[in-house]
C-alpha cells in the first residue's frame, strides 16, 4: 500500500508521521525543535531539522512506500533564502524584536481587516520579522530571492520547487489579507512581493524529490513533494474533506483555535479575533487563545486529571480561576500575567487538574462567541478527556457538540491533501456525539466567570 509522509514542525516539537491515503495515520517518529540562542537572534536549526528529515525518510522508506511527501506547520515561521538556502535563520517567534522595529510596525500594519489579526508579542508575524531582517540585515535582505513559510520552505529543499501557499499566509502573517485574498497593503508597499513566489494550491504537486536526495532516503525518484498547509488549515482540511459544512472546530493543544467556515469577516479587533483561510482561499474566520499554557499554569506540579466530584465543589462554591496566566492577552486585553485564583478551594492541591480543565472550557466557550455553526467539533489534547467536551456542550446547548477520538488531525489533514485531485468521495471521519454534563449552577458560574473575567480588562 502506498503511504504519505507528513512532515509536521510544531513550535516544540517535529513530527514525521506515515499515513495512508484515506489519511489514517501508521506511524510516527518525532524529535525536539531546539531554540539557539544566537547569533544573531533566537533562532531554530533548520540545518539540523533536515538532516534528522533526510533520516527519517530513510527510515520510514525502508518499511513503507512513501509515494509523496508534504509538510505542515505553525504561521509564524518562515526563511529567507536565496538559490542556495537560507540566508538569515529562521526567527524563533517568541524573540523580543528592538523596541524601534515594535514601534514602526505598529505604524505600517493597517487595519485588523487587513492583517487578519491582533498585532502579537515578539516576533509572532512574518511581516513584522521580514521589517525586522530588512532593517538590521540589509545586505542579506537584499541578496534573498524569497521568503518561504515553513511548509513552503520544506517543500522547496526537498523538491527545489519555490511557491507560496494562501493558508500559510493567512495565518497571521500580515503579508496577506484573508478577507480579500490578496497580498497585504505592507506587503506592497515595502517591496516585498519580489520575494513572495506565486502561489500554489496546498495540495499541489510542486515536483519530484530531488536526485541527491533520492540517494540519501533510499525513496523512488518519483515520490511527489506537495505544496504544503499551515496546521489550523489542514486540520480544519480534513472535515471539509469529509464533506462538513456549516461547522466551528475547536481545536486545543498550546493554542485553542476555533475556526469556522460560517460568519462574517470581522472587522474590528479585540478577543482574540483572527481570520484564517481554507485551502480554496476562502476565509475562516476564528478566535485565538493560549489555552495550552493556561491549563499547566492552573493546574500546577503534582496535581491530578479532572475529576466530577471536585468539579461539582468548584462549581457549587464559585472557586474562579481567572485570566490570564500567560504573557499573551489572548481574549481579555490587559490581563496579561494576571491571572488568580479565587474561591474556598483556592489552595486545595487536589481540585487544581480540575480547576484547569473547567477553566479552559470556558475560554473555548468564550472563543465560540466568536463564530457562527450549527455543529461544533472538538479535537486536540483537551477533547481526549470527556468532561471537557461535555461541559462544552452543556455550555453550548443551541449546538450540535461532536469530538473526534482521533488527535492527530493536522497529519491526517496534510495527508489527504496527496489524494485531494483525485478523491471522487468522501473521505473516512469517525465523530462522537456528545451529551451535555447535567451540573446544577453552572449557568450562574458562567456568568460569574465572565464577570469576572472582564472586570479585570485594561487596567489603569
Amino acid at each position: 500500500m502506498t503511504a504519505v509522509a507528513v512532515f509536521d514542525v510544531g513550535k516544540t516539537n517535529v513530527k514525521l508521521t506515515i499515513a495512508r491515503p484515506d489519511g489514517a495515520l501508521v506511524e510516527t517518529i518525532s524529535a525536539a525543535n531546539p531554540v539557539l540562542a544566537g547569533p544573531p537572534y533566537a533562532h531554530h536549526d533548520v540545518g539540523a531539522l533536515e538532516a534528522w528529515l533526510i533520516q527519517g525518510l530513510r527510515s520510514l522508506g525502508a518499511r513503507h512506500a512513501i509515494e509523496a511527501v508534504v509538510a505542515t506547520g505553525h504561521g509564524s515561521g518562515g526563511v529567507l533564502v536565496d538559490e542556495d538556502g537560507p540566508v538569515l535563520p529562521m526567527v524563533d517567534y517568541e524573540q523580543a524584536l528592538p523596541p524601534e522595529i515594535e514601534a514602526a510596525y505598529a505604524g505600517m500594519a493597517g487595519s485588523f481587516r487587513e492583517r487578519g489579526s491582533a498585532i502579537m508579542l515578539g516576533a509572532s508575524h512574518l511581516a513584522r520579522q521580514m521589517l525586522w531582517l530588512e532593517s538590521h540585515w540589509p545586505e542579506a535582505f537584499a541578496r534573498a530571492r524569497a521568503y518561504l513559510a515553513g511548509p513552503q520552505y520544506w517543500a522547496w529543499r526537498l523538491g527545489g520547487v519555490m511557491a507560496s501557499e494562501v493558508t500559510s499566509l493567512a495565518a497571521q502573517s500580515h503579508l496577506w489579507c484573508p478577507a480579500e485574498a490578496r497580498p497585504s497593503v505592507v506587503a506592497e508597499q515595502r517591496g516585498w512581493l519580489r520575494l513572495m513566489p506565486d502561489l500554489a494550491p496546498a495540495w499541489r504537486c510542486l515536483g519530484r524529490l530531488k536526485p541527491e536526495l533520492t540517494a540519501a532516503t533510499g525513496l523512488d525518484p518519483a515520490v511527489r513533494i506537495i505544496c504544503g498547509i499551515h496546521d489550523s488549515s489542514a486540520n480544519f482540511y480534513r472535515y471539509q474533506a469529509a464533506g462538513l459544512t456549516d461547522v466551528t472546530v475547536v481545536s486545543s493543544g498550546t493554542w485553542i483555535a476555533a475556526i469556522s467556515d460560517g460568519g462574517a469577516v470581522p472587522d474590528e479587533e479585540g478577543g482574540g479575533r483572527c481570520c484564517n483561510a481554507d485551502v480554496l482561499g476562502r476565509p475562516l474566520p476564528g478566535v485565538l487563545a493560549m489555552a495550552g499554557r493556561e491549563f499547566a499554569a492552573v493546574k500546577g506540579p503534582g496535581t491530578g486529571g479532572a475529576d466530577p466530584a471536585w468539579l461539582e465543589r468548584l462549581v457549587a462554591t464559585g472557586t474562579l480561576a481567572l485570566p490570564t496566566f500567560g504573557s499573551d492577552d489572548g481574549l481579555y486585553p490587559g490581563t496579561a500575567g494576571r491571572g488568580a485564583i479565587e474561591g474556598p478551594l483556592k489552595d486545595e492541591a487536589a481540585a487544581r487538574g480540575t480547576l484547569a480543565l473547567l477553566y479552559c472550557a470556558l475560554i473555548a466557550d468564550r472563543c465560540l462567541d466568536g463564530t457562527a455553526s450549527a455543529t461544533v467539533v472538538l479535537d486536540g489534547s483537551f477533547a481526549r478527556d470527556p468532561l471537557y467536551a461535555a461541559l462544552i456542550a452543556a455550555l453550548r446547548p443551541d449546538r450540535a457538540v461532536r469530538v473526534n477520538l482521533d488527535h492527530y488531525g493536522t497529519a491526517t489533514g496534510a495527508a489527504l491533501l496527496a489524494g485531494h485531485e483525485a478523491r471522487s468521495g468522501p473521505a473516512p471521519l469517525d465523530l462522537a456525539t456528545t451529551q451535555p454534563l447535567s451540573l446544577p449552577g453552572l449557568d450562574a458560574y458562567r456568568a460569574r466567570w465572565r464577570d469576572r473575567a472582564n472586570a479585570r480588562r485594561n487596567p489603569d
